[in-house]
């Protein structure tokens, strides 16, 4: 197994002050000059350029933990054109004297720190900031920058294109591992996650959604203001906003907004309709196995857009690509992204090596949700993987290049079946619910889970994760 590397943070040296007063002097030396007090000025430094993940350094950054984003933006699908202003409320993590935010393509203008101006400027896809002033480890700061121009998306070698994508009618943002720099300035990285609130002003008649919970909707001059607010902490790449002609079915379900959006070039009862119907349902099902529902709102969009090819667990709303859907209204991909909405979106991986604990439990939601729907049993779908499977790949370390892989999905949903072998279905169960529970807003690493995993059935599991995570060989079921 590869062991974690464990930072180990530096001792703080310390300075004694002598209470000399009314002391003598050691023989043949001049008596010294009393004191009260020494102070030691901050010593302040830029942040770092990264976050430090292992499979993706230059994202993200460090020096600041961020607490919320505010976008109040402006999107013209004529010209595609974006304006607007973001504010950053955020902590210092270090005596910090500038730092950077990501992003893409787009140039800021006035930025302010606390309410004073601030310089700027732009290095690749990076916004490096200098407040006016040093900001002291521990201090809260806010950020306001104004900015604009015609968001482009981002070739990512992992997933493919990503981030901003204009359309016919609009334009959406979405993807993984990246997406939110390409529309807003942000510290782009799953280990910093925080509040998100949007304000997506469009022509009359054009749609615009988010995460979370809708709110007032306002008008004036031919331009429509939406308003969008996800009070849990998200990671970055979980924001979002579709922006286009959509049929909107806005209602509730267990007492929360639930808002699934269909393209009007699909029909209105196709099957892609007919599968976000029954998102509630879904819902429902997984929270008898994993606990309450984490969020304070339902629903999906889907796309139809050949680009998109996959389905992204978007906080609160996933977004479906129709590729899904073409052939019958498969609810399946349904129960995989709702799944994600405990397993990745409340409870987030810290590093993106650990992105199994998303996949695998997503993928095993959908073994789960086929047995519930009396298609096949977890056992037959763990079967039917096991016998032909690629073992060469580690599904705890899969490397950048398999993020997506097999490896990850299938070998994730392995593990978890056989530690429910492994432990009984008692511990597993309890497991599945405590684990979302004790981490909820939080980020985790599969070093935690393991941990977990231990304490829950009382065993020693070390050699058990070793073959199933970071074995090369097929593991003994």
């Amino acid at each position: 197994m590869q062991e974690n590397t464990r930072r180990v943070r530096a001792a703080v040296a310390t300075v004694a002050v002598l209470a000399l007063a009314g002391c003598t002097a050691d023989e043949g030396g001049p008596a010294p000059t009393p004191s009260t007090s020494i102070s030691t000025a901050p010593s302040f430094a830029a942040g770092a350029e990264g976050a430090g993940d292992p499979y993706f350094p230059t994202y993200g950054n460090g020096g600041y933990d961020v607490g919320g984003y505010d976008l109040k933006l402006r999107y013209d699908p004529a010209g595609g054109e974006l304006r607007g202003t973001a504010t950053i409320t955020a902590t210092a993590t270090q005596d910090l004297s500038r730092f950077n935010l990501d992003l893409a393509n787009l140039v800021a203008g006035k930025v302010t720190v606390d309410g004073r101006a601030a310089t700027s400027r732009a290095d690749g896809n990076e916004l490096v900031v200098t407040p006016a002033a040093g900001l002291t480890k521990g201090a809260a700061f806010t950020v306001v920058i104004e900015y604009g121009g015609k968001p482009q998306a981002l070739d990512n070698e992992t997933l493919g294109v990503g981030g901003w994508l204009r359309t016919k009618d609009g334009a959406f943002a979405i993807g993984q591992p990246e997406s939110a720099s390409t529309w807003f300035p942000v510290n782009d990285h799953p280990s910093d996650k925080a509040t998100f609130s949007l304000a997506m002003t469009v022509p009359d008649g054009v749609e615009a959604i988010g995460n979370g919970v809708p709110g007032p909707r306002s008008t004036a001059g031919g331009w429509t203001t939406w308003t969008w607010t996800e009070r849990n902490p998200l990671a970055s790449y979980l924001a979002f906003v579709v922006i286009g002609q959509y049929r909107m079915q806005v209602g509730t379900h267990a007492g929360k907004p639930m808002i699934i959006a269909i393209p009007e070039s699909l029909p209105a009862n196709g099957n892609a309709a007919r599968a976000l119907a029954r998102t509630g349902e879904v819902a429902d099902y997984l929270a008898t196995q994993f606990g309450p529902y984490p969020f304070a709102a339902y629903g999906g969009i889907v796309l139809d857009d050949d680009r998109v090819g996959y389905a992204l667990e978007t906080q609160s709303r996933p977004v479906y690509g129709n590729t899904f859907f073409g052939g019958r209204a498969n609810a399946t991909v349904v129960a995989h992204e709702l799944a994600h909405q405990w397993y990745g979106d409340s409870v987030s991986m810290r590093r993106w090596q650990d992105i199994w604990l998303n996949e695998g439990f997503a993928t095993y939601a959908e073994w789960l949700w086929q047995e519930h729907q009396d298609e096949r049993t977890v056992q037959q779908s763990f079967d039917r993987v096991y016998a032909d499977f690629d073992w060469t790949i580690p599904t705890g370390d899969p490397g950048d290049d398999n993020l997506f892989s097999d490896a990850v999905y299938l070998r994730g949903a392995m593990t978890v079946h056989a530690l429910r072998k492994q432990i009984g279905d008692d511990a597993f169960f309890a497991l599945l619910k405590s684990w979302p529970a004790e981490h909820r807003d939080g980020n985790v690493s599969t070093e935690d889970f393991i941990a977990a995993a231990e304490k829950a059935s009382g065993k020693d599991l070390g050699d058990f994760f070793e073959a199933w995570l970071f074995g090369k060989r097929k593991p003994t079921y």
